[in-house]
């Protein structure tokens, strides 16, 4: 069975929101080109494994949207009612930096079915593993505050409707995202059921979630763990993450499914974070959680894309991680590879944030 890729193109065509950059638009505030939140990263990407031969090894298709049911297991009728309306009045905001225009109700709603049809595949068997180039993206989403350029949850209407349907109950959410997953621990904060694991840049955004002592609530106690890095963590310590944190706690939980919510905004020239990963970081990253797909839920894996920036470095990031998903031969070298490797941080700085990771580690057993 083939990788699916799960994309459409009027997912592409979301827009709206008077910003500069983050900047929202004022007396001393001149327009530029909007969000950082761009098609082009998303659109760049395809073409990428369309040039370099990757998307022949690749299922590509498209997937209804989210239907109003599997949003309201995770998102109250109030919120979408609103989200609807103001959809059909030409767009708005309804909450932090989450500008959406004409129709895009039904693109969110789109974006959150190509998350839920991804999962969905790998469950039923139809797929090896898959990956939902979704957007907007999902994982600022709460409930009923949409931020972050999140409008929906995609990950958590994906999960919510694989539990109805009985696919599957013990599901691991890891988000590399160089940004806390604020609106997904929020959603399964209760949930013992939902692992949620978290690496980002601390205090980046939100600048008010993601520490390490929010280990879930109530019965769902034990369930989210966040993983805030300082800026400049780089390549090594990323994958340092993995063996000492997020591979341990995937045995300790054991889920029947594993999701990751894919940022790439890691990356060493996203304009959004400052953590020096590269295209390889990625790779690896992706082999790491496909081995403990492997060994602990039949290899069940589904990706499912949120941030990054960078229109430049996007593309080779997420052909790297599709080329390990697909094993294709196909490869589209990141031309800074070089640069980058000499911009790691040294060695004094790796064993500072070393120590940082151990004690995280110990804190979370």
């Amino acid at each position: 069975m083939p990788t699916v890729l799960l994309t459409d193109e009027r997912t592409f065509w979301h827009g709206g929101g008077a910003y500069a950059f983050t900047f929202p638009l004022g007396p001393f505030v001149q327009p530029g080109a909007g969000l950082p939140e761009s098609p082009e990263t998303k659109r760049r990407l395809l073409n990428l494994t369309r040039v370099s031969g990757l998307a022949r090894d690749l299922d590509i298709r498209s997937a209804p949207e989210a239907t109003r049911d599997d949003l309201l297991r995770v998102h109250p009728a109030a919120y979408l009612d609103a989200f609807k309306a103001a959809s059909d009045a030409g767009g708005g905001d309804l909450g932090l930096r989450a500008p959406f225009g004409p129709g895009g109700y039904e693109i969110a709603a789109l974006s959150a079915g190509l998350a839920t049809a991804a999962l969905t595949s790998v469950l039923k068997g139809e797929a090896t593993n898959a990956y939902a180039l979704s957007r907007p993206p999902g994982h600022h989403c709460l409930p009923d505050w949409p931020n972050g350029f999140c409008l929906l949850n995609n990950i958590a209407v994906a999960i919510r409707a694989a539990q109805a349907a009985g696919l599957a109950q013990r599901v691991a959410v890891i988000d590399w995202d160089v940004h806390h997953g604020n609106g997904t621990e929020a959603i399964f904060l209760h949930d013992p059921e939902v692992l949620t694991i978290s690496l980002h840049q601390d205090r980046n955004y939100p600048l008010d979630t993601g520490q390490a002592t929010e280990r879930g609530q109530g019965k769902g106690h034990g369930f989210n763990i966040n993983v805030p890095l300082p800026p400049g963590t780089g390549h090594a310590n990323y994958l340092e993450c993995f063996d000492r944190i997020v591979i341990p706690a995937l045995h300790r939980f054991r889920p029947e499914a594993i999701i990751v919510a894919c940022g790439y905004d890691a990356s060493a020239f996203d304009p959004l974070g400052r953590m020096i990963a590269t295209a390889e970081t990625f790779r690896l990253m992706t082999c790491a959680v496909m081995q403990a797909a492997d060994d602990l839920c039949g290899g069940r894996l589904t990706l499912v894309h949120e941030g990054g920036y960078s229109e430049a470095h996007v593309p080779f990031c997420g052909h790297a991680v599709l080329e390990q998903m697909s094993g294709s031969a196909a490869h589209a070298p990141d031309p800074l590879a070089a640069t980058l490797d000499k911009r790691q941080p040294g060695a004094v700085w790796q064993r500072h944030v070393s120590d940082h990771i151990a004690e995280l580690a110990q804190y979370f057993l």
